[in-house]
């Protein structure tokens, strides 16, 4: 299915030509109807001779109804540029014809309407005036079809011009990555919210978990023209049914996402091109709107480097979106600028950054990632793609960095290794970056991390060797008190449980495996249990030293206390 959009002034018969060529009039606000003017967006779609489907959006021609013109245009696949041949090219045609440049559309075609009005002459005449007023447009090699809505005359000739545009247009690439602009917004009855808008990006089906305009939505249903659907592909005009969302807090503009997928923003810098037509240079002082999918959006103009830029030129600029919630936007989509003041369309252009780091006074936005990755240092696989569109290979660990960025941590993580001595680096102390190096290190560097902690392989290891184990080996049931010892190297020998501590007495654990052996002897010789008395004696120590070596083993389920009593636990040795 391909979307095609009609452009055109006011009254030159936009809306009687997709009617004569799909049978359904567009216009379905009564308003429309009764006034025989197209005031908001209007949906129509038929099947062509070759098998392939066409969705068209048909937009108002009428000045005052621009916006709604500009909210139809973005995703479309190609147009159907309309001019009356009574009338001839009038302002609005030349609007629109810029407005489609200023999106990025490339393919199309040119009907010449109302041709059983006007004699053979006059017909070829305007033929010839809007040939020329299409040169150097994308629209200048386009086929001119001369038409009548009324009478069917060259209806055959458009189709098969449509067909053929069908056949040299690419379908919409699915990148696994959908966003559906939305451009109408609706309860219906029996079903709740429904949303309508062209799908582009990525496919979508029933029970997708998504975001619509920042609020956690599930699609309960999908139609595209009318019928039901389980999945549908991008290109599409589609409906969509969302439950988790009142219709009333949507609106024409927001969009429907997988949250994940994007890093939604109200700051992005572009490059916009001022038309040629503009009588003045666009600098930012000024109201300005930016039609970005199919919303319209206050916005502040703040132009890169120089103070202006003149009619017919372009530059960098960054938009501060004023007058809604972040915006799901990706380098490479399109925008339209208008000044509310004087009432007229300024530009246009493409985004180039959508998470801009450096200050304006600094910034030189362009499409490439590895400026991206420069600016931001580190960046998630994940936040990159998000951000630029891309997926990359991660550099070191989930990150994406420039080999400069990790070259610096990898030369402090180094420092700071050999710093830490025989003892170690504690891991934990590292950032989650400063850990992702420290891991591709300790593959090629010969730094080794072993209990929560990083030394060079060299290195003995210094606690498992401590002196005050030893001590505590020696001083078995009755060992020596901590006095002198580094509260450090204390805390990581006890980290590592390689010195038990209980009620402030230490001991070496071969020391406590010791004094099990013990308890269980004094059991098997009295079941029924042994008192502290009795457990000192068979140590051959003090209560200092009996009580804390009674607990811990009451601790570990080696024993059990009962009164005054110890009996035998769950892991007492056998």
């Amino acid at each position: 299915m391909r979307v095609i959009a009609t452009a055109g002034h006011v009254d030159h018969g936009k809306s009687s030509l997709v009617q004569a060529l799909t049978g359904t009039n567009p216009d379905r606000l009564a308003e429309e109807q009764r006034r025989g003017l197209t005031i908001d967006l209007g949906f129509a779609h038929t099947e062509l001779a070759n098998n392939e489907g066409i969705s068209f959006v048909d937009v108002p021609g009428h000045v005052r109804f621009l916006r709604n013109m500009l909210a139809g245009v973005g995703g479309v696949d190609g147009c159907l540029f309309v001019v009356a041949a009574t009338e001839g090219w009038k302002p609005q045609s030349e609007e629109h014809l810029r407005i489609l440049e200023l999106v990025g559309l490339r393919h199309g075609l040119v009907a010449l309407t109302k041709v059983d009005l006007v004699d053979d002459e006059w017909r070829d005449l305007q033929v010839l005036d809007v040939r020329e007023r299409l040169a150097g447009t994308f629209l200048a090699q386009a086929p001119i079809v001369a038409v009548s809505s009324v009478a069917g005359t060259g209806l055959d000739v458009l189709k098969d011009g449509l067909a053929n545009l069908v056949a040299t247009t690419s379908s919409a690439t699915d990148r696994g990555r959908p966003r559906l602009w939305i451009d109408r917004v609706f309860a219906a009855k029996g079903s709740g919210t429904v949303v309508t808008g062209t799908l582009t990006g990525g496919s979508l089906t029933a029970d997708d978990q998504l975001l619509a305009g920042g609020h956690a939505v599930r699609v309960r249903a999908i139609q595209s023209h009318g019928e039901r659907q389980s999945e549908i592909a991008p290109g599409n005009r589609v409906a969509l049914n969302l439950a988790g969302v009142d219709h009333t807090q949507l609106q024409r503009g927001d969009a429907v996402v997988r949250g994940e997928q994007w890093r939604p923003t109200t700051r992005f810098d572009a490059r916009l091109t001022v038309l040629p037509s503009l009588t003045h240079s666009v600098s930012r002082r000024g109201a300005y709107f930016a039609y970005i999918g199919s919303g319209e959006f206050a916005v502040r103009l703040r132009i890169l480097g120089p103070d202006a830029i003149a009619s017919g030129g372009s530059g960098l600029v960054r938009l501060h979106i004023t007058s809604a919630s972040p915006l799901p936007v990706l380098p490479g989509d399109r925008f339209v600028l208008r000044e509310s003041g004087r009432d007229e369309t300024v530009g246009g252009g493409e985004v180039l950054d959508v998470a801009p780091k450096l200050p304006a006074s600094k910034a030189k936005p362009d499409r490439l990632v590895d400026r991206v990755i420069d600016e931001h240092g580190w960046l998630t696989t994940d936040d990159l793609e998000a951000l630029t569109g891309e997926r990359r290979e991660a550099t070191v660990g989930s990150w994406v960095a420039s080999p400069t960025r990790v070259a610096e941590i990898e030369r402090s993580v180094r420092a700071r290794v050999s710093a830490a001595g025989e003892m170690g680096l504690d891991i934990a102390a590292l950032d989650a970056r400063e850990r992702a190096v420290l891991s591709e290190l300790s593959k090629r560097d010969g730094i080794e991390l072993r209990d929560g902690r990083a030394r060079r392989a060299a290195s003995r290891d210094a606690i498992a060797e401590h002196p005050f184990r030893a001590a505590l080996l020696a001083g078995g049931f009755a060992p020596p008190d901590a006095t002198g010892i580094d509260r450090a190297q204390l805390s990581e020998l006890l980290r590592r449980q390689l010195v038990i501590e209980r009620d402030g007495v230490y001991f070496h654990p071969d020391t406590v495996a010791a004094a099990a052996r013990v308890a269980a002897a004094l059991l098997g010789a009295q079941p029924q249990g042994f008192t502290i008395s009795q457990f000192r004696e068979a140590l051959g120590n003090t209560r200092k030293h009996a009580l804390p070596l009674a607990a811990e083993l009451d601790a570990t389920g080696v024993t059990r206390r009962r009164d005054d009593l110890r009996i035998a636990g769950p892991k007492l040795p056998t």
